[in-house]
């Protein structure tokens, strides 16, 4: 009775990193008798073993007609690949051992659109300079989705949490906040709206009569939260604090801005600040992270490394000013 012949090997039976190896070994050396001596190998068990990978490949890697190991163009992009997957295993060992020490293996930063984005590159900037394993991620949110990003698990750290948009301790167990400043927010329209020559102060009836322009609440749980639109008002809905400067610049509309965000260009003149009946606005923000530290620890001790240097960061009132900077265009 004749035995059954062998299963036919697939493409992952044959590309591990062995193999790939070999064809680097291959290449370095020039040809096949070449590598199997530097290799250890009989040249037998060398062509045996390319064989292999033609025949679950289906392709010719070399040339067979050259007494040198030439690659075909088939075998010649395995060869770039292999190359490739071998630099990207050395690369994830790399990263498994580092992670060993504390880093996490990402670390995602939920921010706030009144957070001023060239202080938050720069502190980015400096994290990189730490050669630390960790892949961070940078989430852009608005109001309650900043808050939510965190809670939801999606994010490690929120920066820029109006405190107005949720009550951080209520429901939130195991949530730790500080204080990252205020934020003032001034009514202001460009030079050639109609508003900007309107008698002052604004009353909410001649508002009702221009469009507001509004950033868009990123919460992805209810109606989300809005803030100092007047009901029955027309209202152009952006999704960025950025989106909105640029639509109150070119008049398409009138609302609040930071007044750190809008303070350049009220001193360039390409916005005017009106004074409105309502009460002055000034939001308090926060930076939240998720994590409890016993009585006397340092903030985020005991957490993973990233979220230590960050909090480490954000204790410095220089950094937080910044923080809260205005927009550059």
């Amino acid at each position: 009775m004749q035995a059954p012949s062998p299963a036919p090997h697939s493409a992952r039976d044959v590309l591990t990193p062995d193999a790939l190896a070999m064809l680097q070994a291959i290449e370095a050396a020039g040809s096949f008798a070449a590598a199997a001596r530097a290799l250890g190998l009989v040249p037998s068990a060398l062509t045996y073993r390319v064989r292999q990978i033609e025949d679950a490949l289906d392709v010719l890697l070399y040339d067979r007609s050259s007494r040198q190991a030439r690659l075909t163009a088939a075998g010649a992009e395995l060869l770039r690949e292999g190359q490739r997957l071998l630099g990207e295993i050395d690369a994830v060992a790399r990263r498994v051992q580092r992670v060993a020490t504390g880093w996490e293996s990402q670390f995602t930063v939920a921010v706030d659109g009144i957070i001023h984005r060239p202080t938050l590159m720069e502190l980015c900037e400096s994290f990189f300079t730490l050669g630390a394993p960790t892949r961070l991620k940078l989430r852009d949110e608005t109001l309650m989705g900043t808050l939510e990003a965190l809670t939801s698990g999606q994010a490690d750290l929120a920066i820029g949490v109006v405190l107005e948009a949720g009550d951080i301790g209520t429901g939130n167990v195991g949530l730790q906040s500080k204080p990252l400043g205020q934020v003032e927010f001034i009514y202001a329209v460009a030079p050639h709206h109609p508003l900007a020559t309107a008698p002052e102060p604004l009353t909410d009836v001649m508002l009702l009569q221009h469009r507001a322009v509004a950033v868009a609440d990123s919460s992805s749980q209810g109606q989300g939260l809005t803030v100092g639109l007047l009901a029955g008002q027309d209202v152009l809905t952006v999704g960025t604090m950025q989106a909105k400067l640029d639509a109150q610049l070119r008049g398409l509309g009138g609302g609040f801005l930071p007044e750190c965000n809008a303070r350049p260009y009220i001193e360039a003149g390409r916005l005017v600040v009106k004074q409105i009946e309502r009460s002055r606005r000034v939001v308090r923000t926060s930076y939240v992270w998720r994590g409890n530290s016993a009585p006397g620890q340092a903030p985020g001790q005991g957490a993973g490394r990233a979220l230590q240097w960050w909090l480490q960061q954000l204790e410095s009132p220089t950094t937080r000013a910044a923080l809260l900077g205005p927009l550059q265009r």
